[in-house]
């Protein structure tokens, strides 16, 4: 512990230096500690995520997704007569909670007809209280929206056709 001083903090660097030992080994982003009338708190950044928009490439989807996409009812264009075709949809990159527009009541992101171009926002999915835009691989049309407003997704559930 330093020399105290009249007036002046004293600060046990030794116990600092232990707490960020801890926050290193724990991976967590703060510790406080409190002892009598003095608290000491230790707190680091977090790790960054990678919020920014991004394109995915979805994986051949496995056997056991076969019956999930099959049992999938799509909102389709009510004048086509043929069925929708998973082939050119857009993969969900991570489970979560998809959201058609920005916010309640504002318009949606993708609505069946719309034309879209590469890099337009589809949806979002939130997962772990991280936003993360959706994004269009190729210009092309909306044939399908695949999932409800608020509706949890799984990973590689389609979500948007786009042809």
């Amino acid at each position: 512990m330093t020399e105290p001083t009249e007036g002046a903090m004293q600060v046990d660097v030794d116990l600092v230096r232990q707490l960020a030992d801890m926050l290193d080994a724990t991976n967590l982003t703060e510790i406080e500690v409190e002892h009598g009338d003095r608290r000491i708190r230790v707190a680091r950044k977090a790790a960054a995520v990678n919020a920014a928009p991004m394109h995915y490439a979805a994986p051949p989807a496995p056997p056991a997704a076969a019956p999930l996409a099959a049992a999938m009812t799509p909102v389709a264009d009510p004048g086509a007569s043929a069925p929708v075709s998973n082939a050119n949809a857009v993969k969900s990159p991570m489970v979560g909670t998809a959201y058609l527009s920005a916010e309640p009541g504002a318009d949606p992101f993708s609505a069946v007809g719309k034309k879209v171009a590469a890099g337009d926002t589809l949806l979002i999915v939130e997962a772990m209280k991280v936003m993360n835009p959706i994004l269009a691989p190729a210009a092309g049309t909306i044939t399908a929206v695949l999932v409800e407003n608020g509706q949890p997704v799984e990973f590689d559930q389609p979500l948007v056709i786009v042809e």
